[in-house]
């Protein structure tokens, strides 16, 4: 019998990327969302090429069509017109890039100060930690949408400044979150040994700590884009988000509130959109709660 038949094979263990994604398909509910998310992101991204008509066109010789499946609908118009007669499917596409876009700048615009304050409260807790948490705790007191609310008041609306008070409400959410995960890697192993080669604070802070960091932290952007796109919509419909013309899912539902008898479908298409939108982000969420939590992994 030869030496190589008695070497026993190699044992060949899965890439984390692999292993992530073993986890968050074995959640079919977050499988499917992660599909119909995508493909409402597609059609958001692809919206000038495949909208059939611009956002603010006006056909006055369609004004509150029904969409095709009702009595007197048209396949001009698949999901019908508006109070202006501005074809509703082209100001869903499009308002999806609106309201898709200004989560993920909200998100990316409270996620990157909100890691650096919570950063330098676990390491810096005797000279920052305690003015840097009273100020996030006065933030919190204030509901995130009565937050962004009092902010546009000030700064007044538009997309720009929708953008900034709903980072600013969610600002408080990833400072305390990532606090408390720094200060749970601080005391192991690993960052005393960093500490004892010779690694400074910022290499402590960036290099050592914050990966280990980074899986709650990308849970809570995810909820955290879907609140983003909820409280869009909540500013819009108030009047203080984006602008007419520029179409938005809020801004639509409150421009129909008038004909919600008389044109349901102004209302309930955009409704709609939103619920499936933040329902499948909330569920891909929790799918990558199950792939990037230790505790909830499975064993194969």
């Amino acid at each position: 019998m030869s030496t190589s038949s008695l070497e026993a094979p190699i044992p060949t263990y899965p890439s984390p990327l692999q292993e992530f994604w073993r986890g968050f398909s074995a959640n079919r509910g977050a499988l499917a969302a992660l599909i119909v998310f995508a493909l409402i992101a597609a059609a958001s991204l692809l919206s000038p090429l495949i909208a059939p008509y611009s956002p603010i066109e006006q056909f006055r010789d369609h004004m509150l069509t029904p969409p095709i499946w009702s009595a007197g609908g048209s396949a001009q118009f698949l999901l019908g017109t508006d109070e202006l007669g501005r074809d509703i499917l082209s100001r869903l596409l499009h308002g999806g890039r609106v309201s898709l876009g200004i989560g993920l700048a909200s998100v990316l615009l409270s996620m990157l100060p909100g890691v650096l304050l919570g950063l330098l409260a676990a390491f810096f807790q005797p000279l920052l930690a305690p003015v840097i948490m009273r100020v996030m705790d006065i933030m919190l007191a204030l509901p995130g949408l009565l937050l962004a609310i009092c902010v546009i008041t000030v700064l007044g609306p538009g997309l720009v400044n929708t953008v900034i008070a709903i980072a600013i409400g969610a600002l408080p959410g990833y400072t305390r979150l990532t606090r408390a995960a720094a200060l749970a890697e601080i005391g192991k192993d690993y960052v005393t040994a960093s500490r004892v080669a010779g690694a400074g604070v910022l290499r402590l802070m960036f290099v050592a700590v914050l990966p280990n960091c980074m899986a709650p932290l990308i849970v809570n952007a995810t909820l955290s884009f879907s609140a983003a796109i909820l409280e869009t919509a909540g500013l819009g419909f108030l009047g203080l988000g984006v602008q007419a013309p520029t179409p938005e899912w809020g801004t639509m539902l409150s421009a129909a509130r008038d004909y919600m008898q008389r044109a349901p479908w102004v209302v309930t298409l955009p409704g709609l959109t939103i619920l499936i939108t933040v329902l499948a982000i909330n569920l891909m969420g929790d799918g990558l709660r199950d792939a990037l939590d230790p505790k909830l992994k499975r064993v194969s």
